[in-house]
Parts: C-alpha cells; sequence; structure tokens
C-alpha cells in the first residue's frame, strides 16, 4: 500500500482547495462560515499518483475521502483474479469502504485512486464527532447514506434482467461519465462483462 502524506490546512473560505467541499456542503444544507471552519478545520489534504492504493482487503478502513480531483474506486478480485468494481466516487463527492469504516472490520475491498488525484481526507474519530456535534454534518452524513442506498438499489435493481447492451444504454443515462473517464476494463468490472463486450457494444450505439 503506499504511503500518503496528510497535509495540514488552516481553514480559509477562499482557499481554493476547500471550494468544492463548501460547494458540496452549501448546495446541501444551510450553513454559516462558522460551522464550515468547525467541519473543515477535520480535513486535511493529500495528494496521490495513479493507481495509489488507499485501502487493502484485510485491512480495517480509517478514512473518509472527499475527492477535489481525479477519482477513485471500489473494487474486489475474485480467486481468479478477475476484478469488480462497485463505485466510483468522482470529484465533488465522497468515497470510502462504508462498511468497514462503519463497522470496523476487516475490508474485502480495495480502494484505489484511479488518477493523480487530490483529497481531502477526514479520519473515522473526527467524522462521527462532526456527525454528533455538529447538525449541518449530520445532515450532511444521513444524505450521503441515502444517495449511496439509492445508487445502490438503482445498479442493482437496474441490471436485473437486462441484457448486456440494455446494461450500457443504463449507464449512458444514469452514469455517463463513466463512459468518457474510466477504462473499458474498469467500467466492464462494474457492469460485469467483459472489455471486449463491452467495446462491441459502445460501437453500436
Amino acid at each position: 500500500m503506499n504511503t500518503r502524506r496528510l497535509q495540514a490546512i488552516k481553514y480559509n473560505p477562499n482557499a481554493h482547495v476547500y471550494q468544492q467541499l463548501k460547494k458540496y456542503v452549501t448546495d446541501r444544507v444551510e450553513t454559516d462560515e462558522q460551522a464550515l471552519q468547525v467541519i473543515f478545520a477535520h480535513f486535511k489534504l493529500t495528494k496521490t499518483k495513479r493507481n495509489a492504493l488507499l485501502l487493502t482487503p484485510g485491512q480495517v478502513c480509517k478514512d473518509y475521502y472527499f475527492v477535489n480531483k481525479g477519482f477513485i474506486r471500489l473494487f474486489t478480485v475474485n480467486q481468479a483474479g478477475e476484478e469488480g468494481t462497485r463505485y466510483f466516487a468522482f470529484e465533488g463527492s465522497f468515497g470510502t469502504a462504508l462498511p468497514s469504516l462503519i463497522d470496523q472490520q476487516p475490508a474485502f475491498e480495495y480502494i484505489q485512486t484511479v488518477e493523480p488525484s487530490e483529497l481531502l481526507v477526514i479520519n473515522r474519530e473526527s467524522f462521527y464527532q462532526l456527525v454528533e456535534t455538529t447538525k449541518q454534518f449530520s445532515l450532511i452524513y444521513r444524505q450521503i447514506l441515502e444517495a449511496a442506498f439509492i445508487t445502490a438499489q438503482k445498479r442493482i435493481y437496474g441490471f436485473q434482467g437486462l441484457e448486456a447492451i440494455e446494461k450500457v444504454r443504463w449507464l449512458m443515462e444514469y452514469q455517463p461519465k463513466l463512459l468518457t473517464r474510466v477504462s473499458n476494463k474498469m467500467v466492464a468490472s462494474y457492469l460485469g462483462m467483459t472489455p471486449a463486450t463491452l467495446s462491441r457494444l459502445k460501437s453500436k450505439l
């Protein structure tokens, strides 16, 4: 696992590093600069290289990530060496191995920064401290959980009974960014098909 250096940053409401996180919060809840200062003081900056691993199976997840630049994915590898991608988090969104973060049991998946990335990192202790003590962040957490549930349900039920080409159409409708930012191999692992099949189907649409 790559070593990451976390950089403490003093809160400045006009600092570029905070702008996407500030927009994320203020788009979802009513807040003020004092509450923002409390929230952002718990985040530290980290920059990673392409394909850096933030978490590997068997480790306990300790951090939540907000993506400023680049994107992360969560994936598993089966005994045959085949990857299965569960989730992507692009700029302006949160991502982590949520089951492991919540119950503090070993993770069953990897967290990877696919591109060179800039992340704002909050550790589990600080995250739940904010949930318990800051109304605005408690509301944000509820929305994160709801969004994660809805996304998972759309994917599960959206894929049931679909032919392969219909899955690609579903992706074009609900998550088109994956087809422009992510490699065929990773997208195929998200859809449950081979890269060759995905390439063939994309050429038909």
